[in-house]
């Protein structure tokens, strides 16, 4: 098999060289090609990639990351489209481990996490990046979805499906989840290999981690999983994820009742409590990677991260009832 290695990247001068020399060394051993697509850069990044010496295609305007890869991938040559992010630096085995999972015709797709090695410091971006380590390394290897900061994916089913939806996804946003969505809805089957892992590079502020998760992630995969019927039991939404979510704004819709009677502070203490023990597992291993201080300060930005998750799953959910009722003839309206 040839593997074509796709590399989407806007504006980010500082982190690509080491993408691609970590790409380099990981595809030594393998048939590869290398082929960076600059999605309208307005600063030095073609220059930079040209440097490097790998295929450089360009985009005239941002068109965003889908529209990147999807142009990657109808001028690629390889028989496997292997989508790396700009910001990801590769594990030296995560090649090889592409090429053997995919070696046998079970699996379409296959992808992994980032590694437990971040290397942006401060307490939101370590956070940030261990918990996607975490959960992805929880998940479950007959996956449900597909991520495209390290996966890949046969490029005939590739584009037999579609691709990236672009046009509905012009920014980054969960277009590699939706892929996955239409890869299992057409028959396929996608691995979650916890082997493949990077180093992810990226800064996250906490202004901008919120923005995020709500306006990229949390409204759009519950506008997905809304229209689609359909609610997996993994990784971020797992039973006990869920759950979590659920308790998270029990404690915040109780709390105020605290100030009428003390004694009523029990009911979101309780709920908060329980959501720590629900995530265990998580709080113990962010203190086995950074020390119990850490995990400690992790746990407000984690039932933060509840909050505003549910908030945006019932901000869609209203949205959607009432389209739908506006969408009824009047008759039915008044009827109903």
């Amino acid at each position: 098999m040839r593997i074509s290695i796709i590399i989407p990247v806007y504006n980010n001068t500082r982190d690509l060289p080491e993408c691609l020399s970590a790409v380099k060394a990981a595809a030594k051993n393998v048939d590869t090609e290398i082929i960076v697509v600059e999605d309208g850069s307005t600063d030095d990044t073609p220059a930079v990639a040209a440097s490097m010496v790998v295929r450089v295609l360009r985009l005239e305007k941002n068109s965003g990351p889908g529209a990147a890869r999807n142009f990657g991938a109808r001028h690629a040559m390889g028989d496997i489209l292997f989508f790396v992010d700009a910001d990801v630096v590769l594990a030296p085995g995560a090649v090889d481990r592409v090429v053997s999972v995919l070696d046998s015709p079970q699996f379409a797709a296959v992808f992994g996490s980032y590694d437990a090695r971040p290397r942006a410091q401060g307490l939101v971006s370590q956070y940030r990046n261990l918990l996607h380590h975490f959960v992805h390394q929880q998940g479950n290897p007959e996956a449900s979805t597909f991520w495209a900061g390290c996966g890949a994916i046969r490029r005939e089913i590739f584009l037999a499906v579609g691709g990236f939806d672009a046009e509905r996804f012009p920014r980054p946003s969960i277009e590699d989840i939706e892929l996955g969505f239409r890869l299992r809805q057409a028959g396929h089957r996608i691995l979650l290999d916890r082997d493949i892992q990077g180093t992810h590079l990226k800064r996250w502020k906490l202004r901008g981690v919120i923005w995020t998760d709500i306006t990229c992630r949390a409204l759009p995969w519950s506008r997905l999983i809304l229209n689609s019927r359909e609610t997996p039991n993994d990784l971020n939404l797992k039973l006990g994820q869920r759950v979590s979510a659920a308790l998270v704004a029990l404690a915040a819709a109780t709390l105020p009742l605290a100030l009428w009677r003390v004694g009523l502070l029990v009911l979101p203490l309780a709920s908060l409590l329980t959501v720590v023990i629900l995530n265990r597992d998580l709080f113990a291993f962010l203190m086995r990677q950074r020390g119990i201080a850490f995990a400690a300060a992790c746990i407000p930005l984690h039932l933060l991260y509840f909050l505003y998750s549910l908030l945006s799953y019932l901000f869609v959910r209203a949205e959607v009832q009432i389209k739908a009722m506006m969408a009824r003839p009047d008759g039915a309206l008044r009827r109903g």
